[in-house]
């Protein structure tokens, strides 16, 4: 099972869309990703819930978590997202940025464009690695 983690600061917006549209999108008995972040807030960010709840997602229930190296050891890959020098370094666990903004207190405009990015970062993601 191909593990991967999103991983933003407060696990409340960019990290959340991301494993959700993967976990959505990604063939289960391939893949399956977690979301975490290094300061994880309260819950998902209200703007956030509002605009994916807008494509049927319900992130009502998620949870922010915070990303533990012992976590990490899990994955194959880690999905940075301007969590930068604050996410562990794991030896051999693969990672890449995704430079993408908060949405945290963005218009609801704003929070679909991140959300549209994020879902085509994640199906060029699944694409590349053969997950879907």
């Amino acid at each position: 099972m191909f593990k991967v983690i999103f991983a933003c600061v407060h696990n409340a917006g960019r990290s959340q869309m991301a494993a959700a549209f993967f976990n959505q999108l990604a063939d289960p008995q391939k893949a399956q990703a977690i979301s975490a972040g290094t300061q994880p807030g309260e819950r998902v960010h209200p703007e956030v819930q509002a605009i994916m709840q807008e494509i049927g997602m319900d992130l009502s229930h998620a949870k922010p978590q915070k990303l533990t190296e012992a976590l990490a050891r899990e994955a194959q890959l880690l999905i940075t997202m301007g969590c930068g020098d604050q996410c562990p370094y794991i030896p051999g666990l693969r990672r890449e940025d995704w430079p993408l903004q908060d949405p945290k207190g963005l218009s609801a405009e704003q929070v679909r464009t991140i959300r549209d990015d994020i879902k085509t970062r994640v199906q060029e993601l699944l694409s590349r690695e053969v997950l879907a």
